[in-house]
């Protein structure tokens, strides 16, 4: 009897050792994955200037998705060099009218693209959409028109409205698209819904999933981890129980 007892007993822990090893096995998986997949999917970018403010502070940490420029939509934040804004620098600022689009400010305090006004709720408190007018420009095709959340002193298309390309940008410049500010941890950036009117949104990236997949890793390879230690202390306090009563007689 005794010997059945303890050989069901050891099949019962080896079996929750193969287990907690498949759990560690997995957990590694997933949690080395999600950071493969993110250090694919993502660029790290600290944004210099308050340009967009409130979205993004200075000094803010964000994650930005790697995208084709042809991917970029209305509203999007994103990530782009264009030598005659900024030589040898990333630049980081919202698109708000797209190849095709007429872009104007303002109607009723509103920016509009397209003849339509675009409600901004991520501009700060209380600010008009700009600060001074902007010409009608009629976007060429393969370019972008970009401003800064910050209109007062962003330094985006409006101070490039003289140049050749009346303050656009090509698409192709543009590098990627910021998702989140991860430092300090604001999150996913909210979405610029104004411009849904105009057409579809771009869908936000993978991060979310990616960090799932971080966490469940991590609870995994913790948690199978130490079912080892924990089955020696419960063994050790079953032992005790079953010898008490003999050492009490």
């Amino acid at each position: 009897m005794g010997t059945a007892g303890r050989g069901k007993g050891n099949s019962g822990g080896d079996l929750g050792g193969r287990l907690s090893g498949l759990a560690v096995a997995l957990g590694l998986v997933l949690f080395l994955g999600g950071f493969v997949w993110g250090a694919v999917a993502y660029r790290p970018y600290t944004v210099p200037t308050n340009s967009m403010a409130p979205t993004i502070d200075a000094g803010d940490r964000v994650l930005a998705q790697r995208v084709d420029g042809g991917d970029v939509r209305r509203g999007d934040v994103v990530v782009f060099r264009d030598k005659s804004w900024v030589t040898n620098a990333n630049v980081v600022k919202r698109v708000v009218a797209v190849g095709g689009d007429t872009v104007a400010c303002c109607t009723n305090g509103k920016l509009t693209v397209n003849g339509k006004q675009i409600d901004e709720p991520y501009l700060p408190e209380g600010d008009p959409a700009e600060s001074r007018n902007i010409p009608t420009v009629k976007v060429p095709e393969g370019r972008l028109f970009l401003l800064g959340d910050e209109r007062h002193g962003s330094l985006d298309s409006t101070a490039h409205l003289t140049d050749a390309a009346k303050g656009t940008v090509a698409r192709d410049a543009v590098s990627a698209r910021v998702d989140a500010v991860v430092w300090p941890a604001d999150g996913m950036l909210k979405r610029p819904t104004g411009f849904e009117t105009l057409g579809a949104l771009s869908q936000p990236g993978p991060l979310r999933t990616i960090g799932i997949l971080i966490v469940v890793g991590a609870v995994l390879v913790l948690g199978g981890g130490a079912y080892g230690p924990l089955a020696k202390l419960m063994g050790r306090a079953r032992a005790r129980t079953r010898t008490e009563p003999a050492d009490a007689g």
